[in-house]
């Protein structure tokens, strides 16, 4: 069946405009992003496309290569050659003259080396390469955990902003009842226009307020999207579970410590870095060995004779070779002392840095711990102060319906209600927060 030549070139025209419009690639990347994310989900997608952690992770695949090739090092080489020449002169003759003349010759080889003992440089280079793999490793491992951190503490903002936003709204409801309310009073003259426009105005910078957690809202979205690295356009929302556990039986300093020292990467990997510097160290002064190598060669050569048969040639000028070299450094010009004495530094740096990497993974835990205390006592103390708030303002509230509440004392009654509801909310983010920092530091996954 034949189509007609118009509608192929519809079809063609619609292929190519589609796959090189962006907004409609990116739209179909879009689609593949749930609307709805859990931590988990939000994890997940910052493990697998996150720039800065596969930027490691291809430096990961640069040091596996750079493995194979230390463990290749012990492997003869093998290398060919081949040169034709073409060579012209003039030939002196018994007749005196000097004609020129043009020759072709060739030269053909293949060529083999090994080393058999460099002072051990080529073992000790196969273990430092295989450190620093790990080293590797342990990088990804410790980006990994920053990132679960930072979003975490994204996701918890995003929580407590929009919490926020829905007791916000319903202090708007309720001051715009009061307004409506005190406005038929006033109407009546059972109330004075101060005390309207003091409900007014408080329903006014309620209104403010809700503007404000709606836009801190969107703020804490952005942050979190930056962190993902979503696209710009793409919009997303994140799921709210029904409990959050703020309050936690907390673990002693000295074993969350002992238990941070002895798996967090960041500590394995300063560790790692003092082997492969002493591995350096070891090379440096393998230098002062001698260097003893094999090589074999086999080649042939030939120049064009009239009188000569070109393989004939071949044959009769082929040659095998075979032979030890040995490499002593008499006089080296300080290289090598040199090599090691800064080797040694650089053992001496790798400790104080492990040091120094043991110290302050120390301190972040004992601070984890410190906050873990703090936000737990803020969070029980907001608990109280919020019911007696809550108590105090029903009661100003009904007060004020009947028109015994005096309106200062109802409006600081609100305001104290406000400001404990936002102490209550801020502590209790904050207690779920300092908790799962304080376990992961453990090992523990984080977890809402």
């Amino acid at each position: 069946m034949k189509f007609p030549r118009r509608f192929v070139t519809l079809l063609c025209l619609s292929l190519w405009t589609y796959c090189n419009n962006p907004l409609i690639a990116q739209d179909s990347t879009q689609t593949s992003l749930p609307a709805i994310w859990i931590l988990q989900d939000c994890l997940n997608y910052a493990m697998q496309n996150n720039i800065r952690l596969n930027s490691l992770r291809l430096s990961r695949m640069s040091s596996e290569q750079d493995l194979l090739l230390s463990k290749a090092a012990k492997l003869p080489n093998l290398t060919g050659s081949a040169s034709q020449t073409l060579t012209g002169s003039k030939t002196l003759t018994a007749s005196g003259s000097r004609p020129y003349e043009g020759a072709f010759s060739g030269n053909y080889s293949v060529n083999s080396n090994v080393t058999l003992y460099q002072g051990g440089v080529l073992n000790y280079d196969i273990k430092q390469k295989g450190l620093l793999m790990q080293v590797a490793d342990l990088n990804i491992a410790q980006q990994i955990n920053d990132m679960t951190i930072q979003i975490t503490q994204a996701y918890l903002n995003i929580l407590l902003a929009r919490e926020n936003i829905v007791y916000v709204k319903d202090l708007v409801t309720t001051s715009e009842a009061q307004v409506q309310q005190a406005q038929q009073r006033y109407d009546v003259g059972s109330i004075a226009l101060k005390d309207l426009a003091s409900l007014q105005s408080q329903f006014a910078a309620d209104r403010y307020n809700l503007v404000t957690a709606e836009n801190q809202h969107r703020l804490n979205k952005l942050t979190l999207k930056q962190l993902l690295q979503l696209p710009s356009s793409y919009d997303f929302d994140i799921f709210s579970p029904d409990t959050l556990v703020s309050s936690h039986l907390v673990v002693p300093l000295q074993e969350a410590q002992d238990t941070a020292l002895a798996n967090r990467p960041e500590v394995k990997s300063a560790e790692l870095g003092v082997n492969v510097s002493s591995l350096d160290l070891a090379k440096a002064r393998a230098g002062y060995m001698p260097t003893l190598s094999a090589g074999g060669a086999l080649g042939s050569s030939y120049l064009r004779d009239p009188g000569n048969n070109f393989f004939k040639q071949l044959d009769n000028n082929f040659y095998q070779q075979i032979g030890l070299t040995l490499s002593v450094p008499i006089f080296t010009r300080r290289l090598n002392k040199t090599n090691v004495e800064k080797s040694r530094l650089e053992v001496d740096q790798s400790k104080l840095t492990l040091k120094d990497t043991r110290t302050n993974l120390s301190q972040t835990v004992e601070q984890a711990y410190i906050n873990v205390q703090n936000a737990q006592g803020q969070y029980d103390a907001s608990v109280e102060q919020l019911r007696y708030a809550t108590e105090s303002y029903r009661i100003a509230t009904e007060q004020l319906k009947v028109g015994v509440a005096n309106m200062v004392d109802f409006l600081q009654q609100k305001n104290l209600y406000i400001q404990a509801f936002q102490a209550y909310v801020q502590a209790k983010y904050n207690a779920a927060l300092t908790i799962r920092i304080y376990d992961f530091y453990r090992g523990v996954p984080v977890k809402l």
